[in-house]
């Protein structure tokens, strides 16, 4: 091939045996991270708790920091930010990524749980994006927290130990299952009907609900709550299993989360090994992507503009916010064999050839996008060459096919340059997805060089 054209790079081609090495290693800490986060809560409180062995501390509103300075922010312990001082004022403006770290899942109702015909059930509402039909018969988990009135909390996690018992949605026996599979996927599944089977032994001092009873009973005497308690609390369903390697070579990863803990994890890694940046380099955990960005912990709200707000007391803030650079990482949907006819090939994400760049999401004509300055992205890639950073670029699928949106929009109305770049993916959504080693490697390098460098 000559210079004059243009060619993806794989990453087995690229890396060298010790960096292979490294990879492995450096996924061994991301699997832990999966599976100590399946919920934003847990997510955050396990960042944190890595973060503070890094020397962060929590930011104080008004305090003098000094350059080389680590802090963190948790906002209503569904999101957060992490932050290292740089050298230079703020009005040179601020380096910045911003990934989310809720996945569609299965969230409790206020009022969940109830028996019939000798078996107790929760009732669900699903949050995100999901494909119910991808939920039924499979391993799952009760995670959360559940806080009572006199202001304690209970932290809830029942499945993922492979000691704890699980829980299930049935489905029908293809016996009986003649009408459901004469209907459209997308109609086969209805939303009431995601209720999480949990047991069948009924309570024996009990005159009716025998069932429902013996439930309240075990969690009474595990978490000590009452079924009032669930009004208040925040349970989710999740997929039982943990992170997994898969395949042979072991070059992937499957796992519950990876939308978008794949993206979050590598940009945190990246900012706990920046020491002495020039400009602050500020990472951000953010919540309620998956439905819009919405709520306190959303993205659309004031959380991240106040923290950097505060940070600039004393210098002018919208020459600052108009002075940085914001990475908004989100994973990209990697080219499937198996359903070519969605994705336009020219124009796709591989698995193994580095975080992929989109300079626009959206739908159709680019509705709801954040479209990058050409300006702005030919910095960023000369950036990551002189870092022998790996790359692709990509859309998401066929023009007219679908689409999606990302956080990028939110922070682009802070009047803050920013662009779309994550690991690609099969299987997004799903209860299991999948994720390339290198690729998760090879953004914690992207981000490194982009807190440094920018």
């Amino acid at each position: 091939m000559s210079d004059l054209s243009y060619q993806n790079k794989n990453a087995f081609d690229v890396l060298s045996e010790t960096e292979l090495k490294e990879v492995q290693e450096y996924c061994e800490g991301y699997k832990k991270f999966l599976d100590n986060g399946k919920t934003e809560r847990f997510c955050v409180s396990y960042a944190v708790s890595l973060a503070e062995k890094e020397g962060f501390v929590p930011f104080v509103d008004g305090k003098k920091y000094n350059p080389g300075d680590k802090v963190y922010h948790v906002q209503k312990n569904h999101a957060a930010i992490f932050a290292v001082i740089g050298s230079e004022s703020p009005e040179k403006g601020f380096n910045i990524t911003a990934a989310h770290v809720d996945a569609p899942r299965l969230d409790l109702k206020p009022s969940p749980l109830y028996e019939d015909n000798g078996m107790a059930y929760f009732k669900t509402h699903y949050y995100g994006g999901v494909r119910k039909y991808q939920w039924v018969t499979r391993p799952l988990a009760l995670c959360g927290v559940v806080c009572k009135k006199d202001g304690t909390s209970v932290n809830i996690n029942i499945g993922s130990d492979p000691e704890d018992p699980i829980f299930m949605i049935t489905d029908l026996l293809p016996h009986l299952a003649k009408d459901q599979s004469q209907k459209p996927l997308a109609g086969a599944f209805a939303g009431e009907s995601l209720n999480i089977l949990l047991g069948s032994e009924p309570e024996k001092n009990e005159e009716k609900d025998k069932i429902r009873e013996n439930v309240l009973k075990a969690l009474n005497q595990k978490y000590g709550i009452t079924e009032a308690d669930l009004l208040t609390a925040e349970i989710t369903v999740v997929p039982a299993e943990n992170a997994r390697d898969l395949g042979f070579d072991r070059s992937l990863i499957s796992a519950y989360g990876h939308d978008d803990r794949v993206c979050a994890y590598p940009c945190f890694t990246a900012l706990l090994k920046t020491t002495a940046p020039k400009k602050t380099c500020v990472c951000v955990f953010a919540d309620k992507e998956e439905i819009g960005s919405v709520g306190i912990s959303g993205l659309r709200s004031d959380y991240m503009t106040n923290f950097l707000l505060a940070l600039c007391d004393g210098y002018n803030s919208r020459v600052a916010f108009a002075n940085s650079a914001a990475i908004s990482s989100d994973v990209a949907a990697a080219f499937d064999p198996n359903y070519p006819e969605v994705f336009e090939r020219r124009n796709s994400a591989f698995i193994n050839c580095g975080p992929a760049i989109c300079k626009y999401t959206g739908h159709g004509g680019k509705s709801g996008a954040s479209d990058a300055c050409p300006e702005f992205i030919a910095k960023l890639l000369g950036i990551f060459d002189e870092a022998n950073v790996i790359y692709q670029f990509t859309e998401l699928g066929k023009v007219d096919q679908g689409g999606g949106g990302t956080v990028s929009q939110f922070i682009a109305d802070r009047n803050i340059e920013v662009i779309d770049i994550g690991v690609a993916m099969l299987c997004m959504h799903a209860p299991c997805e999948v994720a390339a080693k290198t690729d998760i490697y090879m953004l914690d390098r992207l981000c490194e060089a982009f807190y440094k460098n920018y």
